[in-house]
């Protein structure tokens, strides 16, 4: 059987945050949280205010709220992924 190694990201003005293809969350405070994704890879998330509202390992679903500023990947920038 083949792992889905696909994930979606849907950011709600900028206050809530839904991760699809989450396999753990590896670290949280208020104003980080940093996800591992199935297949391999992180994600951070920054911000303020952070809160985690729901995590399902059973279906790699993610879902947090606060004052989101930022997403990156593995601490690279997506135009350094982009161009490697």
């Amino acid at each position: 059987m083949q792992e889905n190694k696909n994930h979606s990201v849907t950011i709600e003005q900028r206050k809530s945050i839904t991760v699809s293809g989450v396999e753990s969350v590896s670290a949280f405070s208020e104003i980080k949280i940093v996800l591992t994704l199935i297949g391999g890879g992180k994600m951070h998330v920054a911000g303020s205010d952070l809160k985690i509202i729901g995590f399902s390992k059973t279906n790699g679903t993610f879902t947090a709220e606060g004052a989101i500023s930022g997403v990156s990947y593995g601490g690279k920038s997506f135009a350094a992924k982009l161009f490697k």
